[in-house]
């Protein structure tokens, strides 16, 4: 039998902390909460330090959102589902750009929330309802918004041998990497334009013009 998951909750909300630990406990399998708590110390210290899974509430205690301590997690080979009550495209992508391996409102519920920390702890994004749209981005042209970050991960990955030799050239983690090339695969999938190979990114990257045959 497998390990069991754990996730650390780090909410400013005793009943939010307490709801989480409830729903991941009636998964099946159950995830269990190694630790939880208030700020974002709970994700380095103890228990919580060791868990598959962050899951990071973007306003602990302030307006600012905590995005240097979301990259922090990151490049530390964290793997961070982002709960927030904020339900903007643009802090989405912001999060989503920095590595989280999603985003997700706290409006979309236990099944959501399951799901995406299951996929977080196998490196997996995912993608619920209400990012699909900011994903997808301008569907005029039929061709995905990728970040400038995504095309330079996606390029750099055409050009290597290997994953971890894009991440040492960017200085990014792999994992970073990973969840990057997982968007990209994911933004095309919801303009019908299925990539799941690195032939087929190829290929589409050549289509939208992002790479000439030459650079490869």
């Amino acid at each position: 039998m497998a390990d069991e998951l754990s996730a650390v909750v780090v909410d400013d909300h005793p009943a939010v902390r307490a709801g989480v630990a409830y729903w991941l406990s009636c998964g099946t399998p159950p995830i269990r909460v190694a630790a939880s708590g208030e700020d974002v110390r709970s994700a380095w210290l103890g228990e919580g330090a060791d868990a598959d899974v962050v899951i990071l509430d973007l306003h602990l205690g302030g307006p600012t959102p905590v995005l240097g301590d979301l990259r922090r997690l990151v490049e530390a080979g964290r793997r961070v589902v982002v709960y927030s009550m904020r339900a903007d495209d643009d802090i989405a992508l912001q999060c989503l750009e920095l590595g989280a391996l999603c985003y997700l409102t706290k409006a979309e519920g236990a099944e959501h929330l399951v799901q995406a920390t299951r996929a977080a702890a196998e490196g997996r994004s995912y993608t619920p309802p209400s990012l699909a749209g900011a994903l997808a981005g301008d569907r005029s042209d039929h061709r995905p918004a990728l970040s400038a970050r995504e095309v330079e991960v996606l390029v750099e990955w055409f050009q290597s041998e290997s994953k971890e030799f894009v991440a040492q050239r960017l200085g990014i983690s792999l994992s970073t990497v990973n969840s990057h090339l997982e968007r990209i695969r994911v933004k095309y999938a919801l303009i019908g334009r299925e990539a799941p190979t690195k032939a087929a990114l190829v290929a589409r990257a050549i289509q939208d013009g992002l790479i000439g045959v030459d650079d490869l």
